[in-house]
């Protein structure tokens, strides 16, 4: 898709997602075979539910079938959420990832597993798990520091509520 297309795409589409309270996220335009995929991303500080993302998929509908922005011949419209291992890249993304572990490409090389404890304008405080029965360690992480995070997903992660004191400890 070249620059302008996506430009055009976002400034048209990003009023009507903000007016539903949510993000865009992303914006691609894939070929499949002979057909074209419009794919829009769209996400908010509490996550957007179904019914969020059904609004906004209609309005986005309405509004590309009564402009040329996808030019002509058929498309098909996908609107959905970025998943469970999001991308990180902006200051919000690192807002909405607290408390989850995080994949991260750092910098100067290498890679750290951590989970994000608090995010300001500077940076990341973590925690770094311990291994082989070690205790975590905390650690900061400044945004220029990062190349690339991903969150990770955790399949038997306790949450605290469900932790004894001992565990938390």
């Amino acid at each position: 898709m070249s620059t302008t297309q996506s430009e055009r795409l976002r400034e048209l589409l990003e009023p009507l997602v903000t007016s539903q309270g949510l993000d865009l996220e992303e914006i691609a335009v894939d070929s499949v075979g002979r057909k074209r995929v419009l794919r829009v991303v769209v996400d908010s500080d509490t996550g957007a539910d179904l019914d969020q993302v059904a609004d906004v998929s209609r309005e986005l509908s309405a509004k590309l079938d009564e402009t040329d922005a996808m030019g002509e011949g058929e498309y098909t419209l996908e609107v959905g959420t970025p998943g469970a291992e999001r991308q990180l890249s902006e200051h919000r993304h690192y807002l909405r990832a607290v408390d989850r572990l995080v994949r991260f490409q750092l910098a100067e090389g290498g890679e750290l597993v951590a989970r994000i404890l608090d995010v300001d304008d500077a940076g990341l405080d973590l925690e770094v798990p311990g291994v082989k029965g070690r205790k975590a360690t905390g650690r900061r992480l400044g945004f220029a520091e990062i190349d690339k995070a991903r969150v990770q997903v955790e399949f038997n992660r306790k949450d605290k509520k469900d932790m004894t004191e001992e565990e938390e400890a």
